[in-house]
């Protein structure tokens, strides 16, 4: 039962064995075709038997290993390597068929490759999962053949490996080059106006030219005789509070993730270039009750809390309870911070309901509300409308997007600031935004 286990027939030899079929078939009407379809089964059988004696005799004639990332980054594409020896003395063609996890429902993997004698090779792949969790891979199979391709042994490798999937940590660097150039203009950040000054000094220096004259410490300029003035720095360690809405209206899809995976993945990234500003990163999800609070602070290990705290962050399918959040945040949060709060609402009358307690927040704090545009709304208001039916939906589609942006021009009213954007374009459009508030000194 041993050697049947991995014992495989390749379809090679079922398509041989049709065209001998064939044969005998003809031979009916050719005499001569029966003694070469004798002939033919003869010869396969001697192969077929050939094949198996060189496929299947001896031990550990391919060795395998699957080498997996210590945890996925979600919704990115994550690498990985198969490392094949081929300890035949013969060229091996192989068929991989990694058993990926579940949650990727990739029912047909396969591979194909081959590997010269006594030669190692690396096969790479990559898997993009779509939402947070275990993912638990099966056996790597190996089937393995020889040049003559009418039998197949089975090798099985690596089974029971687990690998965490996390919010999308591979967003950090790709975004944290952006605070080595406060000016940079990549990745499609915006160049803000600076207005004013903060208030922390730094010291007093010659003037130079383009210095602003308002700054000049006359003190100064009449000890030296020649013009000096003060420098200022921006305001450190700022609390800097992500505030994640997991209810149930964050569970719209958009490209394979949810809107929730959307913030936590943006929560991740503005987290980490807060703390490289040295100001302070926090973060809190609320539905029917605030959960993964991490307080903002400064200090070695902060991103691994927060990394820990956002993939423990799960929807739990309620309505959210903005009064909570309101008390929440009135009790624990005692200095003034910048609140970045990721959310959706649909229609202005949504808004109208939680609008009493945005405004009770933002009297303390600097509050900006993100939410996002339905990328599928926008399609339907730029295609053209042929029939009756399109034309209702066109209408519908831009009393919805003019509401949105109702939304917008009734949280500025009441002096709360907002972010409009398609989920592809969160971060950077929160990044922005939150490198707009240091710049005009809002906070």
């Amino acid at each position: 039962m041993n050697f049947f286990k991995p014992f495989y027939i390749q379809p090679r030899f079922f398509y041989a064995g049709i065209g001998i079929v064939v044969l005998f078939a003809l031979s009916y009407f050719i005499p001569l075709l029966f003694n070469i379809a004798q002939l033919s089964i003869i010869v396969l059988m001697a192969l077929f038997f050939l094949d198996v004696l060189i496929v299947f005799i001896g031990k550990n004639k391919i060795e395998a290993n699957r080498i997996v990332p210590d945890k996925f980054s979600n919704g990115d594409k994550n690498g990985i390597n198969v490392n094949i020896t081929n300890n035949y003395t013969f060229l091996a063609y192989l068929e991989v068929i990694d058993e990926v996890p579940e949650q990727f429902q990739i029912r047909d993997f396969k591979i194909k490759d081959h590997i010269k004698p006594r030669k190692a090779k690396t096969i790479n792949y990559t898997l993009t999962p779509k939402e947070r969790g275990e993912y638990h891979f099966g056996y790597l199979n190996i089937y393995a053949s020889s040049p003559i391709k009418l039998v197949a042994k089975r090798f099985m490798f690596d089974t029971g490996i687990m690998v965490p999937t996390y919010p999308s940590f591979k967003q950090l660097k790709k975004f944290e080059l952006l605070n080595i150039n406060k000016n940079s203009l990549d990745y499609g950040l915006k160049k803000v106006r600076r207005l004013g000054h903060t208030m922390e000094f730094e010291q007093i220096k010659d003037y130079v030219l383009g210095d602003d004259l308002r700054t000049i410490n006359w003190k100064a300029t009449a000890k030296k005789n020649q013009l000096m003035v003060n420098q200022f720095q921006d305001e450190k360690s700022q609390p800097v509070y992500s505030i994640i809405d997991k209810g149930r209206i964050m569970k719209m899809p958009f490209n394979g993730l949810s809107l929730l995976d959307y913030a936590i993945n943006s929560s991740l990234v503005i987290s980490n270039i807060v703390l490289k500003k040295h100001d302070k990163a926090g973060l809190f999800s609320f539905s029917k009750r605030i959960e993964n609070m991490v307080v903002a602070e400064r200090r070695n290990g902060q991103m691994r809390l927060i990394l820990e705290a956002l993939y423990n962050v799960k929807t739990d399918f309620f309505e959210s309870d903005f009064g909570r959040l309101y008390a929440n945040i009135k009790k624990h949060i005692t200095h003034r911070s910048l609140l970045l709060m990721y959310t959706n609402f649909g229609t202005l009358d949504a808004l109208n309901r939680q609008l009493p307690y945005l405004k009770a927040i933002s009297k303390s704090h600097v509050l900006v509300v993100v939410f996002f545009k339905n990328t599928e709304l926008d399609k339907l208001i730029k295609n053209k409308a042929e029939t009756v039916q399109q034309v209702y939906d066109k209408v519908i589609a831009e009393k919805f997007d003019f509401e949105k942006r109702l939304i917008v021009n009734e949280l500025k009213k009441y002096g709360i600031y907002s972010i409009l954007t398609t989920p592809e374009n969160l971060t950077i459009d929160t990044i922005n935004k939150y490198l707009e508030i240091k710049a005009r000194g809002l906070l």
